[in-house]
């Protein structure tokens, strides 16, 4: 190819893309705070323009409404599909362009949705999970330390579960911002907590509640409620507690102090409450879930936004006992997995992962089959 070709080539490529740039809807601005109004919701002063991200991109899950941008001068709307990826210019004091696009993702709850399906023919081993017996010394040594079968009364199992689901919600508060003690278990957490006055992520409140149970007798499990995306890291972790008189698993979140309903007041189970999630079916959080009695945890945030996002796949120790997750050498720790069948990782069936600094191997266990996951005791 000679030089006047290149030439001839490059000067059409730029033409072309200087014709697209100046096609491109452009609003003017002298102020870099922008409010913008998606489908009903409107959010004062929520967007401020960013000259330097090509594009800035604004997400939402609206699909079928309206978006609108406003800045101080000028204004641009538009109907969300399933496809946008609109592109425009914010002319910043008529010299500054600031590529912006609008975004449609889907929502938590409909990735939720498009996640529905397992495969309950799904023969892949998985070692049968365990529950220790509340004569164990270490249980036995919780219980009469912390009185449990004072806290958790004389009523009848319902009420003994939910009392010491209110009790450690009291006792130690929530902090995500900092990982838990090394010696995980709920007589050293709990000590740790009020000697330096803080208190455990998610995992900690569920690990020592799930032992508390465990000392009383009753089987519980804490299980590793996690997102579509395996680079968000920010998952949540609640218990799995089983009712013999309800013969069923329930929903118990000591983080939120939260239980979790259907529209007669039946408590629901973590498999319960995604089903109907998915399936459009009535909802009802108890009316004093809390975070650290600082905030009401609100039922359209908690479960359609948050725990929307966070019930996509699964997963939690095969073995739960005292002491659980305390890193030893030699100590291995298994688990499974309970993914839906549009997981993209589902290979391989097991693995395993030795940490150097404490030498503790963990094991995991996938599988497809929900049934095998969420079995009785």
């Amino acid at each position: 190819m000679t030089k006047k070709s290149s030439f001839i080539i490059a000067s059409i490529l730029f033409s072309q893309l200087l014709f697209a740039q100046e096609k491109m809807p452009t609003i003017k601005a002298t102020s870099k705070t922008v409010d913008i109004r998606d489908g009903v919701n409107f959010y004062k002063g929520s967007w401020i323009i960013s000259p330097e991200l090509k594009p800035d991109v604004y997400t939402t899950s609206s699909k079928g409404k309206k978006i609108t941008f406003y800045t101080d001068k000028d204004f641009i709307s538009i109907k969300i599909t399933q496809t946008t990826k609109f592109n425009f210019i914010i002319l910043l004091n008529d010299s500054t362009k600031a590529l912006t696009q609008i975004k449609y993702v889907p929502s938590f709850l409909e990735t939720l949705k498009s996640a529905n399906k397992f495969n309950l023919l799904d023969k892949r081993e998985i070692p049968k999970f365990t529950y220790q017996q509340q004569d164990n010394l270490h249980l036995v040594s919780l219980r009469k330390g912390f009185n449990l079968d004072s806290i958790a009364g004389t009523g009848n199992e319902i009420s003994k579960i939910l009392n010491l689901l209110h009790w450690i919600h009291n006792l130690i508060p929530h902090d995500g911002q900092h990982e838990n003690p090394e010696i995980r278990n709920a007589m050293s957490m709990v000590s740790v907590c009020k000697k330096d006055n803080r208190g455990l992520n998610c995992r900690g409140l569920s690990t020592a509640l799930n032992e508390c149970y465990l000392s009383l007798g009753i089987k519980s499990r804490f299980i590793t409620c996690l997102p579509k995306d395996s680079t968000d890291t920010e998952c949540h972790v609640i218990n799995m507690v089983y009712s013999n008189d309800l013969k069923k698993w329930l929903w118990i979140d000591p983080t939120h102090d939260a239980y979790v309903m259907n529209e007669k007041g039946e408590l629901l189970s973590i498999e319960e409450v995604r089903e109907r999630l998915i399936n459009n079916k009535p909802l009802i959080l108890n009316p004093d879930a809390n975070w650290n009695h600082k905030s009401s945890t609100e039922k359209a945030n908690y479960l359609y936004t948050y725990m929307a996002k966070n019930l996509y796949r699964f997963e939690c120790p095969l073995s739960s006992e005292y002491d659980t997750e305390t890193r030893k050498n030699g100590k291995q720790i298994a688990y499974a997995q309970l993914l839906p069948l549009n997981y993209f990782k589902q290979k391989p069936d097991k693995a395993e992962l030795t940490e150097k600094e404490n030498k503790t191997t963990f094991v995991f266990y996938k599988t497809n089959n929900s049934n095998s996951f969420w079995q009785a005791p």
